[in-house]
């Protein structure tokens, strides 16, 4: 099976293609999100209860869970770009169905499209970024292009809710389908192609797993994954339960997301020289900023400190994690990338139910110890994957073989 291979090198840094797929995920982002904050309106609209509206943003996440890796094989023929573009036209698609919906039955259908979308955008972006960048710049560019993920948390899911707050829930997905109409015409635009050749690897999970360090990455990622939204699923409740104001609630959100863009900047610089020190560094930070959130929590400026630095933290294992899975890969980069997408969703699904029993089991003010848990394990399997899953850069390469030396030199 043939699949797109990319044409020599560019020696130019393709910015304004990574400017689009960072709006495409931006788009994806806040069209995932958008029900959350809007569950009351649809609620009324589609005359269901809050409970059951809130299944179109649950049915969005379990689609992507069954649906990502028979799917990213059957359209692994289709030209990347061609792909692309065609899933942010699906995107569109799934908004202005939703937006008019006469029943919930019908909205349910609409977002399982958008659902079916997102899993194969995720599967198909990254190892696309790879292959059209120069190797040494990979990281800068995947650190553009998630920012729109931060972005989408920070600003896409709030102006949406806005809108549909002002002008009703069906005009926000419709103003978001109108959004990615334009960015379909963009991205036809200014995307690059990828030539075909015949020779080209085929996809195969068999293999990708196969590769030394692709189970280790596709193990710890989604742990972080896990612990983050297992707190920050309840998030609401352990304020309150801090004593913290209410205003706290929605202030924790937009501190997130705006320290996630810090994250992904600083990762952005590191990522290419060194990944594994900043990958460590970044994981024991969250683990330690959850650990003391029950401590410090009850002070507001404390708790907004520990969680700039949970929000920077994860957008920045985002990024080392996502050049990890790409090296590890290999030539089956792309099958190994779509594994991450599938455990990634069982992750998220697993960390709100993982918060849930903590929230009950344990209380509010215990969740975040709860969700250190899952990153202590992440970074052990970060250490012991120094070989192939998590290697050191160029420079922490050259500090190894001065350190080595030194001895030598000593003696």
């Amino acid at each position: 099976m043939s699949s797109a291979l990319p044409s020599p090198a560019p020696k130019r840094f393709p910015l304004a293609a990574m400017l689009v797929l960072a709006t495409i995920a931006f788009t994806a982002i806040t069209t995932e999100l958008l029900p959350s904050g809007l569950l009351p309106q649809i609620s009324e609209g589609l005359a269901v209860s809050e409970p059951v509206a809130g299944y179109l943003a649950a049915a969005y996440a379990a689609v992507i869970v069954v649906t990502v890796i028979p799917a990213a094989r059957l359209l692994a023929r289709v030209p990347r770009k061609t792909l692309l573009v065609s899933l942010v036209l699906t995107f569109a698609l799934s908004n202005v169905l939703v937006g008019l919906a006469p029943n919930f039955s019908a909205a349910m259908g609409a977002r399982l499209v958008g659902g079916l979308a997102h899993g194969l955008l995720w599967t198909t972006m990254a190892p696309f970024v790879s292959r059209v960048v120069p190797a040494d710049k990979v990281g800068k560019a995947l650190a553009i292009v998630f920012s729109g993920n931060s972005l989408g948390l920070a600003i896409g899911a709030p102006l949406g809710t806005a809108l549909g707050t002002l002008f009703g829930w069906r005009a926000a997905f419709l103003f978001l389908a109108g959004f990615g109409l334009l960015l379909t015409g963009l991205a036809l635009w200014l995307l690059p192609g990828l030539r075909r050749t015949p020779d080209a690897v085929r996809p195969s999970m068999r293999l990708a797993i196969a590769q030394p360090g692709v189970k280790s990455v596709a193990i710890a990622w989604p742990l972080l994954v896990l612990a983050h939204f297992a707190l920050f699923t309840y998030i609401a409740p352990f304020i309150r339960e801090a004593g913290l104001p209410d205003y706290a609630i929605s202030l924790s959100l937009t501190v997130l997301g705006a320290s996630g863009l810090i994250g992904i900047w600083i990762a952005g610089i590191t990522v290419d020289t060194r990944p594994r020190r900043s990958l460590l560094i970044t994981t024991a930070a969250i683990a330690v900023a959850m650990l003391l959130l029950p401590l410090g929590g009850g002070i507001f400026p404390v708790a907004m400190v520990l969680m700039a630095v949970w929000g920077a933290g994860l957008g920045a294992i985002g990024i080392y994690n996502q050049a990890a899975i790409l090296r590890a890969g290999g030539e089956y980069r792309d099958a190994a990338n779509g594994l991450t997408v599938l455990t990634i969703q069982l992750g998220i699904t697993v960390g709100a139910l993982y918060g849930s029993a903590a929230l009950v089991l344990a209380g509010p003010l215990m969740v975040p110890v709860a969700a250190a848990l899952p990153v202590a394990v992440a970074l052990v399997i970060t250490l012991a994957g120094k070989r192939h899953a998590y290697p050191p850069g160029r420079i922490e390469r050259g500090w190894t073989e001065a350190e080595a030396a030194e001895p030598a030199l000593q003696h």
